[in-house]
């Protein structure tokens, strides 16, 4: 597999620093483009209510920017398969902004790849991300008093505390496809200074008339390449701890017993967008002789029948387009390490067709792809 390093282009981005923290020189962005025309809306996460609750919300009016918080270190749902609602029947008739995350913005590639949406008329604007916290911390409602903690190992370059698992092990945290980003990890001034990566034509015209300077230059990355070391290190250490070395039939099935049969992973995953899943039709329901037969084998019949079955063909469907968002983990009332499992399969199976999902979006998907000689060494 390709390395994951930033990606690089024929000409040096332009830099557009701006004297703010990263979210309210962001948030000034986004309505410098509302106010003069630039986009029609933009899709970031919002506030809904004082105690704090945030949505993706798909803004117009200038002054509703205020109440938005863009960087708020947060995912509520992988934002990549609300766009992919929002412009599946028919693709942007007017310019947007999307503010999103690394592993969302490659997720919504990949579903646009498989024409489960549209790029059409969509200005992607991502970061350097330090990962986000759990959702439970969302409903405990106290992510707020760990903001300065955050921002500081951020700045530093340093992992998180108490964020993701998926986050602490991602290796993939520089956006490839987007037309700006914000330079967030090692950033040193962060608290007083954003700054701005305008890596397309696109990028760089959307933003006109907001400064009279611009420079010119790439992310460090020397500080890159030292973070996802961590990453890496990390990884490996988590990996151990949830000890997924050697998944074979048993390790297996003594995981997914734990599961409850929600399929509350399935209905989070971006990759996940059959619109009638086969584990919930008529075809996957049992007649009364299967459950004759398993009495007169075992004895005993459990009720959540084909729980291994059902998460085996999930692993198969996503693992080549798997960004490792760790969103099914999070939802998952059984606390299973999905996002760890996932994480390990998709690997492999990326590996194994040298593909990245949603880091070329001229890339076909590796299914959709003809080779005339491929695994010659195993057939």
């Amino acid at each position: 597999m390709q390395e994951p390093l930033p990606d690089r282009r024929t000409r040096m981005p332009k830099i557009l620093s701006i004297d703010k923290s990263p979210e309210d020189g962001l948030k000034e962005v986004l309505r410098f483009l509302l106010e003069n025309g630039k986009v029609k809306g933009v899709v970031t996460l919002r506030k809904t209510s004082e105690d704090g609750a945030v949505s993706y919300s798909l803004i117009t009016n200038p002054d509703d920017i205020e109440s938005t918080v863009p960087l708020l270190p947060l995912m509520p749902v992988n934002l990549a398969k609300q766009l992919s609602r929002l412009t599946l029947i028919e693709a942007a008739t007017e310019p947007i902004a999307v503010v999103l995350r690394p592993c969302e913005l490659r997720a919504f590639v990949e579903l646009a790849k498989r024409t489960q949406g549209s790029l059409e008329n969509v200005l992607f604007i991502s970061s350097t991300c330090g990962g986000v916290y759990p959702l439970e911390m969302a409903v405990e409602g106290n992510i707020r008093e760990h903001l300065p903690e955050y921002w500081k190992a951020v700045g530093q370059g340093e992992l998180v505390p108490n964020t993701r698992l998926a986050c602490q092990a991602c290796e993939y945290f520089v956006p490839y496809t987007a037309d700006i980003t914000v330079s967030l990890l090692g950033n040193k001034g962060i608290e007083e200074e954003t700054t701005l990566f305008l890596n397309t034509e696109k990028g760089e015209a959307i933003v006109e008339g907001i400064s009279e300077k611009f420079s010119e230059g790439e992310l460090d990355a020397t500080t890159i390449e030292q973070i996802r070391s961590k990453r890496k290190a990390e990884k490996e250490k988590l990996s151990d701890e949830v000890e997924l070395r050697n998944l074979g039939i048993d390790e297996i099935t003594k995981i997914f017993s734990r599961c409850i049969g929600c399929r509350n992973c399935s209905k989070v995953c971006p990759a996940c967008y059959c619109h009638v899943c086969f584990f919930e039709t008529e075809t996957s329901q049992h007649q009364p002789v299967y459950y004759e037969r398993e009495l007169d084998k075992e004895g005993c019949v459990n009720m959540l029948s084909d729980t291994i079955y059902y998460h085996l063909v999930r692993l198969f469907h996503v693992s080549t387009s798997c960004t490792a968002c760790g969103q099914c983990a999070d939802v998952c009332p059984a606390n299973i390490p999905l996002w760890a499992i996932s994480l390990k399969t998709g690997e492999a199976v990326q590996k194994a067709f040298d593909y990245l999902p949603g880091k070329d979006i001229g890339e076909g998907p590796p299914i959709t792809t003809f080779v005339p000689e491929e695994f010659a060494e195993i057939a």
